[in-house]
């Protein structure tokens, strides 16, 4: 189960409740129906409501009942075709979702709530573009809506966009500072990210320092010493100049008691970086072992 939230359609604006949703989708309900029925002839308003009524109580077919004689009935208005939309994704009818959220936003295009579940639709039928699209036009619309960002975060995932998910969950650990899967979803982003980072650098620049430097630090951390001190000095052959490889060299050399090594591996450190804090703070534990 992941942390989302219910979208309330109150007439042309968006409100957010927490809830928990179930199966990756944004699930809306209409709860603030009487506000949203003024838009709808009064002899509508109770046919509409019952709809209403049903879909939250989990009567599908007779929300759809409802819902299909409002519109029937002269009751063509955006949150119509977007409740019975709602109906559909629920039954897992993504065709006939899809197409009444597009009428509810050709109805009434400023309205955010159904570019979200237009956007969750398309993703679940693997429409990636369209899905991209419709989520960033509901961010446009509503950049307050966590359901927005969170939905645009799956299908940047989806597309293969690491840096774009970071972007998102960054936002909502901005709209919801206090909420800890935010927080968790970034984490998992940021990981996600760095694997993407390294795959990039193994396909455009698999002999290149960074490369050598990735592959030394996880052999030091599972304990490969003697491979990795060889990826490190590979690392200084491919690139003279770049900070931080001597340093692992003498951190290292200093742990197996290798002094002489170990002060001239920091002395090339603070030739690159003289202003190095942690280099500074190593040549003084180097000096303090002669």
């Amino acid at each position: 189960m992941t942390r989302s939230t219910i979208i309330v359609a109150c007439g042309r604006r968006i409100c957010s409740l927490p809830v928990v949703a179930t199966f990756g989708l944004v699930i809306l309900l209409l709860a603030h129906a009487a506000r949203a029925q003024q838009d709808l002839p009064e002899s509508l308003r109770k046919v509409f409501q019952t709809g209403v009524d049903a879909e939250k109580a989990g009567h599908l077919g007779e929300a759809e009942r409802a819902f299909l004689s409002v519109l029937r009935q002269g009751g063509n208005v955006a949150f119509v075709h977007h409740n019975l939309g709602t109906v559909y994704q629920q039954r897992g009818d993504q065709v006939r979702a899809i197409a009444e959220f597009r009428e509810a936003i050709r109805l009434q295009p400023q309205f955010a709530a159904p570019h979200i579940l237009l956007g969750a639709s398309l993703l679940a039928t693997h429409r990636l573009p369209e899905a991209v699209r419709e989520l960033e036009r509901a961010v446009e619309l509503a950049p307050q809506e966590p359901a927005a960002h969170l939905e645009l975060a799956k299908a940047y995932e989806s597309s293969g966009n690491p840096v774009g998910v970071v972007n998102q969950y960054q936002i909502l650990c901005a709209i919801a500072p206090r909420d800890p899967e935010c927080t968790y979803q970034l984490g998992q982003a940021y990981l996600k990210l760095s694997q993407w980072c390294v795959g990039e650098i193994r396909r455009l620049a698999p002999q290149s320092a960074r490369m050598h430097e990735i592959i030394a630090d996880a052999l030091l951390g599972q304990g490969q010493t003697t491979r990795a001190i060889h990826f490190f000095q590979r690392a200084a052959q491919a690139d003279p100049k770049l900070p931080g490889i001597h340093l692992a060299l003498a951190q290292i050399y200093l742990q197996q008691n290798r002094t002489q090594e170990a002060q001239r591996e920091i002395a090339q450190e603070l030739d690159l970086v003289p202003e190095s804090v942690a280099a500074k703070a190593l040549q003084d534990r180097i000096a303090s072992r002669k």
